[in-house]
């Protein structure tokens, strides 16, 4: 098992970053907007995609974002990650 305190300290932070641009990139080879995504989860406001696509004061996206976003442009959840 690994010890938890050998994890770089912006492990997390850079982990949301990748999945924020990743998302971006997804989203716009899908030909949508921030706000066609963001209503298609259930948002009113872009905020939430705009947001988190680029880890604004750290505000990312949660499971919940992540499988709704993955279902509405119909791609693997997973591809958010690598």
């Amino acid at each position: 098992m690994k010890d938890i305190e050998k994890l770089p300290d912006d492990f997390i932070q850079n982990l949301h970053r990748k999945i924020g641009l990743n998302v971006k990139i997804a989203r716009k080879n899908a030909n949508m907007t921030q706000l066609q995504l963001s209503e298609a989860i259930g948002h009113k406001s872009v905020a939430i995609i705009s947001r988190a696509e680029i880890c604004y004061k750290n505000q990312h996206f949660n499971i919940e974002h992540l499988a709704k976003i993955a279902f509405v442009l119909e791609i693997d959840i997973c591809s958010f990650y690598t």
